[in-house]
């Protein structure tokens, strides 16, 4: 089971309204092409069965589903600098002057577009799930930057099309030192084994505990000392089990209890429409509880707990918040 890993959720406009036909046409108008020979980098929409030429808008169970591919070439600096200083040294031997700091930028630039054809390429596919009927989004990825750039594509090519990260009326780091220190989690879930706390004061201390029980006198001295938890180890239903971050990530998410076994054993392309089955049920259930977890969801667009009012995403100016430890989640990073 490799649909969703690491998750960030977004709350659609609850205007937006587009058809499945409607959705595939503005896709279709942003699909991925390969990196060409001088191009640094592609991205656009890829068909999600990775089949060429099919639909860009999976619909399993009434969930869409959608995938954006990003390809980038790469020289690597130690040969741009190489290159530079036997050019630098070559006009230095021919003109008898070192070339100045302009030149030697353009000149980098240029041995950046000679190198980038014979340079290889790398390529990330980034899993979409749109749930309309609850209005989510749910991105695949705890990278910042990736899941900004995404949101703003689907913005770019969904006509009316707007979000927000959900936000809870209680912080997580908050709803997380409390379960910690009652050892009281909310109804459905468990406290697993690994967790984050830092201080917030100038030392930044960090503790971290790995495969070590949390029911501890220390972890509850570390808390009211003043660290918060950052991170999360906690199983749902014993049915999944995922990392929550201070910032409202979903990480690490495995499904238990043999959820995946009806997808194991086939093809890949005939274990998609399971796959994604199994993963939206549960993500689609889990999510739900999580917010009630954590004191129910905000107004679409409201500020996040003890944050001052960010904007949502809107098709003139698609940016979004996003969560405040998400430039911390690197693992999935192509690049």
């Amino acid at each position: 089971m490799s649909v969703f890993k690491n998750v960030i959720v977004y709350r659609i406009e609850p205007a937006w309204s587009q058809t499945l036909a409607e959705a595939e046409e503005g896709l279709g108008k942003h699909r991925f092409e390969p990196c060409g020979p001088s191009q640094e980098k592609s991205a656009g929409w890829a068909e999600p069965r990775g089949e060429a030429g099919g639909p860009l808008v999976e619909s399993i169970d009434g969930q869409w589903l959608v995938e954006y591919m990003i390809e980038s070439k790469q020289v690597p600096g130690s040969v741009v600098r190489r290159k530079l200083d036997e050019r630098c040294a070559q006009i230095e031997a021919t003109t008898g002057r070192k070339p100045g700091k302009k030149e030697k930028k353009e000149l980098k630039e240029d041995i950046t577009l000679e190198l980038l054809p014979m340079a290889f390429t790398r390529s990330a596919r980034v899993a979409v799930w749109i749930d309309k009927a609850e209005n989510r989004l749910v991105i695949n990825s705890g990278n910042a930057s990736r899941a900004d750039e995404v949101v703003t594509s689907l913005v770019k090519s969904l006509d009316g099309f707007a979000v927000a990260l959900i936000n809870t009326q209680i912080e997580p780091a908050a709803a997380m030192a409390n379960w910690l220190l009652t050892q009281e989690p909310p109804a459905g879930f468990t406290i697993d084994r690994e967790c984050e706390l830092k201080a917030s004061d100038d030392s930044k201390a960090v503790v971290r505990y790995a495969k070590h029980p949390l029911d501890i006198e220390e972890v509850q001295k570390h808390i009211t000392d003043g660290k918060r938890p950052t991170r999360l180890a906690l199983t749902w239903d014993d049915r999944v089990s995922f990392e929550l971050t201070h910032g409202m990530l979903i990480r690490k998410i495995v499904f238990l209890e043999g959820t995946g076994d009806g997808a194991a054993g086939g093809k890949k392309e005939d274990n998609y429409d399971a796959d994604v089955a199994i993963a939206t049920g549960e993500l689609g259930q889990l999510v739900p509880a999580l917010l009630d977890a954590l004191g129910g969801e905000a107004a679409f667009g409201a500020a996040p707990a003890d944050e001052a009012p960010k904007p949502a995403a809107k098709a003139a100016a698609p940016t979004t918040a996003t969560p405040a430890d998400a430039a911390e989640e690197e693992e999935d990073a192509p690049f």
